[in-house]
């Protein structure tokens, strides 16, 4: 698995990154470590974590259990804290009674660390200033709570605008962002204002929902049922993505590839994309996710104009 700089911040992660949203609490504990442990054989070092609200009516506690299970498969599957890179998310969710640190210092104990790699900040809520919503960020830093901060949602004038204040304060700037980014979805990374700033600051692009939560996949034209998307693919918000799912499963059989391996090849193609985040409930998928690297390489200029006219 080939490896690469994220930004500015001295990590090295894997071109593909495994994430855990909304994933290892609905599966058995079982094949929640065979996927960990399909990742770790493949070569990611890269593992996204979140805190989000209990969704199964099973967990002890109403948000959060994501940590909990995220944690105890982290450790019962074998990994090594030290050749890992885990980040996980500051939602500021409970501003302003509780800071920043207390927030990830609950996500720490939750996930039993002592420290996340790279810590994704959303937009600072109404009433908190930039200079202070950095202030605070870069002081996770500081107290050794993560090593390099990111952002989740932030425009990129407000990534220039914390780069600006960074550097006048002698902290770290956001090394990193974790857009969308698929087929269907474009305009975050494509922006010519993040252009930019991947090339001037060297932020990392971090592509997530590349698959368009599977409905690029084509699965559920086989199956309507075949995963999250049931119900939703007449949904206008969807439908584009269901569209273009037919076309890309029409050029996977005329030059004999996969679909998905397709959906993760166009991320993985465009030079600002550091690594590609993707979810799994078999080690199957890692596996064959995994295809999507030597794909991306392979394809030959013809099929990648092809490849990236699919649902324009």
């Amino acid at each position: 698995m080939p490896v690469t700089p994220l930004g500015r911040s001295g990590l090295q992660v894997s071109r593909l990154a495994l994430g855990s949203w909304r994933t290892y609490e609905r599966i058995s504990r079982d094949q929640g470590i065979r996927v960990m442990r399909a990742a770790r054989e493949a070569g990611i070092n890269f593992l996204d974590d979140a805190r989000y609200n209990d969704e199964t009516g099973r967990g002890p506690m109403p948000t959060g259990y994501s940590e909990v299970v995220f944690g105890e498969l982290f450790r019962a599957a074998g990994w090594r804290r030290e050749n890992t890179v885990v980040s996980n998310k500051l939602w500021w969710q409970f501003w302003p009674g509780e800071t920043p640190a207390q927030e990830l210092a609950g996500s720490l104990g939750r996930m039993g660390l002592d420290y996340v790699d790279l810590i994704y900040a959303e937009v600072p809520p109404d009433g908190l200033g930039l200079e202070d919503a950095v202030g605070m960020i870069t002081g996770l830093i500081g107290a050794g709570m993560a090593r390099a901060w990111a952002t989740l949602n932030w425009t990129p004038e407000q990534m220039e605008r914390a780069w600006q204040i960074a550097e006048r304060e002698g902290v770290p700037g956001p090394a990193a962002t974790q857009p969308p980014y698929s087929l269907v979805r474009r305009e975050m990374v494509e922006d010519p204002g993040m252009r930019n700033l991947v090339a001037t600051r060297n932020i990392a692009i971090v592509a997530s929902y590349t698959m368009a939560g599977g409905v690029l996949t084509g699965k559920y034209d086989q199956d309507p049922q075949a995963g999250r998307a049931a119900g939703l693919l007449g949904q206008p918000r969807v439908a584009p993505a269901v569209a273009a799912g037919r076309e890309l499963a029409a050029l996977a059989r005329d030059i004999g590839r996969d679909p998905a391996q397709l959906a993760m090849a166009f991320a993985l193609l465009n030079p600002s994309v550091a690594t590609v985040l993707f979810g799994a409930t078999q080690p199957e998928q890692i596996r064959a996710n995994v295809g999507a690297l030597a794909v991306a390489e392979q394809l030959t200029p013809d099929e990648r104009d092809r490849l990236s006219a699919v649902g324009c």
